[in-house]
């Protein structure tokens, strides 16, 4: 809930923060001689841009369900079950967190946290994830997803997506603006040079915008593995499982779900990928291991 707190005021410090800077600089009041009212587009951007992602975060674990198929456990269904739901009951409880739902979905080898609250989240892991490894080594991966829920992970993502969608659309409608004036020599309205420029450059801004999500993406995962390292006393396990992981094909989450994986087939640009090399977390592990 505090991060929720936090999620809200952020959002309020933004506007308050590039109302100031638009009204210091005089941009307010020169994009007004355009036609241009820069307080409600600033209200419309944080609004979309936050609202949007504030909505996918409430709403990310019934979708992740959904997507994935995957079914809730409570124990009860058998030892491979009971295991897991006391493993990640153990977990939570040296993490400091509520106890997550577990749930098991169909698929090859991978695992996600995700969840608005901490203290109520979903932990996964896939049947091949549970095939493939040995019991040590599942467990230092529901370490590493008890580790993103701990750190509070996924409201974190969301608060950096939800800021860079608030000046994706704000900036794109400024520019938009100006070409339409300078460019199009618009004078009534807006001109077709307005939309043009304005869908031109929220794809050129969300891309940009996204290597930023990804890079903290990358660095959260980094967090995530020495969070499961604490957690069982040794960082050996969590490298081990990582090397089992960099030895079969992961399995593919859907797109929205990605960068919640324990690990993700590279990009074709490291800038865009979720996810670290799989060597360059085990050389982390080994590190902190020394």
């Amino acid at each position: 809930m505090k991060r929720i707190a936090l999620f809200l005021l952020t959002n309020l410090a933004v506007v308050v923060v590039l109302s100031v800077v638009l009204k210091v600089f005089g941009i307010d009041r020169a994009m007004a001689q355009e036609g241009l009212n820069l307080g409600p587009l600033l209200a419309f951007s944080a609004v979309f841009g936050f609202g949007g992602a504030i909505i996918s975060l409430l709403i990310s674990k019934p979708v992740a369900k959904w997507s994935t198929g995957a079914q809730v456990v409570n124990g009860s269904e058998g030892s491979t079950q009971a295991w897991l739901v006391e493993t990640v009951q153990r977990l939570a409880q040296r993490a400091n967190i509520g106890m997550p739902e577990v749930a098991i979905y169909e698929g090859e080898p991978n695992a996600f946290a995700t969840g608005a609250f901490k203290n109520s989240a979903l932990v996964a892991v896939s049947t091949g994830l549970l095939q493939s490894m040995s019991q040590e080594e599942v467990e230092a991966v529901l370490g590493h997803e008890v580790a993103h829920v701990a750190n509070g992970d996924m409201v974190t993502l969301t608060l950096i997506q939800g800021v860079l969608n608030t000046f994706v659309i704000f900036l794109a409608r400024i520019v938009g603006t100006i070409v339409d004036r300078t460019v199009f020599r618009s004078e009534r309205g807006v001109g077709p040079g307005y939309y043009i420029t304005v869908f031109v450059l929220e794809i050129v801004f969300a891309v940009l915008a996204s290597i930023i999500v990804a890079w903290f993406s990358r660095r959260r995962e980094f967090r995530a593995d020495r969070g499961s390292a604490e957690y069982l006393g040794s960082s050996r396990p969590m490298a081990n499982a990582l090397a089992r992981l960099g030895g079969v094909p992961s399995g593919a989450l859907p797109q929205a779900m990605r960068a919640m994986g324990i690990t993700d087939r590279p990009s074709w640009m490291a800038l865009f990928s979720s996810h670290p090399p799989i060597e360059q977390r085990i050389a982390a592990l080994q590190a902190l291991g020394r």
